[in-house]
């Protein structure tokens, strides 16, 4: 059978970008080089400007692989969002906060590529999972705390406008203390000593250490049944952000674990992408 057809083409080309340095650090003690790297997922679209929005993958602050749910963020693209996916150093290589240092950084670079990946500057989302979404948090609660914009790019801000963390640790002085004092948990290598010790220190390390009024709306998502972070850690932050009247929003998945398959339904990535329309593209 031949056929011809004419297509329309309302709809832009989408690029897969994966692997861009964006930043570079000491790595291996010092003697070597680590690059930095990021995908991104970006509309060909001239000088039109898309929202961005920044991907955070988790792993206890000890490992992540950005490209992991690629397919997923490929999706959140195509409804009108340039989507990056960004490394950083993990709690072996380097203690908090230099996780959060990097992603700020790849929030810089992006905005110093606005043009190339047909970025809008002026509207950045930020999402994570765990640790990443952790880092997600503290991205968004300290777009003004220039101590923690390190690196290259520094004419350019750090500040999202929305973030929506799933199952973030929030504060980590509340976390359980390991019945085994032999072994280390990940909150406290994350911050290079004992949490139980010295909790005053570890608040620089915590999400709910830095709600101020002028919090980016949040939407946060966290399973009730999880045992690795609790639920309690996302009330937390859903609470100290709306006593200071903040947009904030908590869904609770009933019965859910960590990380688990809810988290990756087709309903709840358009709650998200709908949260991300109304903060970002009004």
């Amino acid at each position: 059978m031949k056929k011809t057809m004419k297509i329309k083409t309302p709809a832009p080309q989408y690029a897969v970008c994966t692997d861009v340095t964006f930043a570079q650090r000491d790595g291996w003690f010092g003697h070597v080089v680590q690059d930095l790297r990021m995908d991104i997922v970006y509309p060909e679209q001239g000088k039109k400007k898309s929202p961005c929005i920044v991907w955070i993958c988790g792993g206890a602050w000890l490992t992540m692989n950005k490209s992991a749910h690629l397919a997923y963020l490929c999706q959140l693209a195509r409804q009108g969002f340039v989507v990056a996916s960004v490394e950083y150093r993990t709690s072996n290589v380097a203690q908090y906060p230099a996780a959060l240092v990097d992603v700020k950084e790849a929030i810089r670079y992006l905005r110093a590529h606005a043009d190339r990946y047909c970025i809008d500057p002026d509207h950045f989302g930020v999402m994570g999972e765990s640790a990443g979404g952790h880092l997600a948090a503290m991205a968004a609660l300290t777009g003004n705390r220039k101590a923690l914009d390190q690196g290259a790019y520094l004419e350019y801000s750090s500040a999202v406008q929305a973030a929506c963390p799933w199952y973030p640790p929030t504060d980590l002085t509340k976390f359980s203390i390991p019945s085994d004092e032999t072994l280390s948990p990940p909150e406290d290598l994350l911050v290079g000593f004992r949490i139980q010790s010295d909790p005053k220190n570890a608040l620089k390390a915590c999400p709910v250490h830095y709600v101020t009024r002028q919090a980016p709306p949040f939407l946060l998502i966290h399973g009730t049944d999880d045992h690795t972070v609790p639920f309690s850690q996302s009330e937390l932050l859903y609470d100290a952000l709306t006593s200071k009247g903040c947009d904030a929003t908590l869904i609770a998945l009933e019965g859910s674990d960590h990380a688990s398959m809810p988290f990756f339904q087709q309903e709840l990535w358009d709650i998200i992408a709908d949260f991300f329309t109304r903060t970002l593209k009004s």
